[in-house]
């Protein structure tokens, strides 16, 4: 059990645990090794990029968790993956008086219901899609029938962001339900929400809060499929860029008044007060911008890139927020362009392989970074170990200047029979010179 002390070290500095594995886990490690704040980190359990801060405690661990953090007498722990903060993690550690960043267990519900979810939008006056909720397949069914397609179909609990179908045809509507409430995501598909189906840019912003204040992050485009051309399966994320060129400070400004801090009053009037990241996923329709979903953590692959885009230190944001001092807060961020091309193992989402040994090759821009995922060590060996293993995350000054780097390292890495989409990012070089 090691940890970091950064070459700007400080004599009051801080230890910080983050729990997690995966890329977003790694960036978010790189961002705070950085902070002159950080003197001692720790990753339970990390990946192999994460290494040199590892502790082997699992991210739904908790008891453990409390435990190691009691022992080291840890400053700060940040959240990464969604199961920790749905079972409570945050509750636990402040009952023992240990800092946490994220929502409690009750507020971390905007993602792990997706009907809690709509009642709160509905509550809150956000702009939304119109839905119904339903706990009988037979019901579900015959709701599609009368209403037919496109529509989206979505399992209420966890799925690692696999649980949202979006049905053009008819039979692809039938098939959802099928295989959401017939056990294809366990408990989760108990119970599916269905939505109308909305056209337009789709969107993530990414919010820090403290309960009464959202300060937003850039804006971060994802590409959910698993092909090119936003075809195939539904996975955990294939890459991001960030900031799309639609994006503006009016558009900002009209989800934050509109939709984030809303959001806020209600969950506080509920005495459910909402801290850590608020991850609002949009669409930009051409009656304004609606709310698709709630995410309660930093996303995964949104991080990588939003990481790299902000110039100042992440441990005092962080602090603000578990404080409820966000609105003395301000963030700096990089003018540039970022751009994250995951690879995953051959057949993610479906059956992969695992133990596919890997060569990396030699970076030496700053702004350039190979974001660990899904690997581990194997006798000092770097070896895939899950669905998505890389994520090749590069900041330039134009969008086509980071992806064609982006692309260009991923042509010197030996990962035999990886995927990834060649299309990262296109969406957003459309009517750019």
């Amino acid at each position: 059990m090691t940890g970091l002390v950064p070459e700007k070290n400080s004599a009051k500095g801080k230890k910080i645990l983050i729990v997690g594995s995966g890329g977003r886990e790694h960036a978010l490690a790189w961002k705070i090794s950085q902070s002159p704040l950080c003197n001692e980190l720790y990753v339970a359990p990390g990946n192999a990029g994460t290494e040199k801060w590892n502790v082997p405690i699992k991210a739904d661990q908790i008891t453990e968790l409390v435990r190691f953090a009691k022992e080291k007498e840890i400053d700060l722990t940040v959240v990464g993956p969604e199961d920790p903060l749905s079972m409570g993690i945050v509750d636990s550690f402040q009952s023992e008086g240990l800092k946490i960043f994220g929502p409690s267990r009750e507020a971390a519900k905007l993602e792990s219901s997706k009907a809690f979810a709509k009642a709160i939008m509905y509550e809150a006056h956000v702009p939304t899609a119109e839905y119904r909720t339903f706990q009988v397949k037979e019901e579900a069914l015959e709701y599609i029938g009368k209403i037919g397609a496109p529509i989206v179909i979505k399992a209420d609990g966890l799925a690692a962001g696999k649980g949202v179908i979006v049905a053009t045809l008819f039979d692809e509507a039938i098939e959802g339900v099928e295989k959401i409430m017939g056990g294809a995501f366990g408990s989760a598909g108990n119970e599916v929400v269905i939505e109308e189906y909305l056209e337009g840019q789709e969107v993530s912003l990414l919010c820090f809060c403290d309960g009464i204040t959202a300060l937003p992050m850039v804006a971060v485009q994802d590409h959910k499929r698993a092909l090119n051309g936003d075809m195939g399966l539904n996975t955990g994320g294939m890459g991001t860029y960030s900031p799309p060129p639609f994006w503006t400070r009016e558009l900002e400004k009209e989800v934050i008044d509109k939709i984030a801090l809303p959001t806020l009053q209600v969950m506080r009037q509920k005495g459910t007060p909402f801290t850590g990241v608020l991850f609002l996923g949009l669409m930009i329709t051409s009656q304004g911008p609606k709310l698709l979903e709630y995410n309660v953590r930093f996303g995964d692959p949104e991080t990588q890139v939003v990481m790299t885009l902000l110039q100042s230190d992440l441990v005092p944001v962080l602090e603000a927020c578990t404080e409820g001092c966000l609105a003395q807060v301000e963030n700096e961020w990089s003018k540039d362009t970022a751009v994250c091309v995951v690879m995953a193992s051959q057949g993610y989402p479906g059956d992969y392989s695992k133990g596919v040994p890997i060569r990396l090759p030699q970076l030496n821009n700053d702004h350039e970074v190979i974001f660990h995922a899904g690997t581990s060590l194997d006798n000092g060996v770097l070896v895939s170990s899950g669905g998505r293993v890389l994520g090749i995350t590069v900041r330039g000054s134009s969008l086509k200047k980071a992806r064609e780097s982006a692309y260009r390292i991923i042509e010197k890495i030996d990962f035999p029979n990886a995927h990834y989409r060649s299309d990262i990012g296109i969406k957003g070089l459309k009517g750019i010179k």
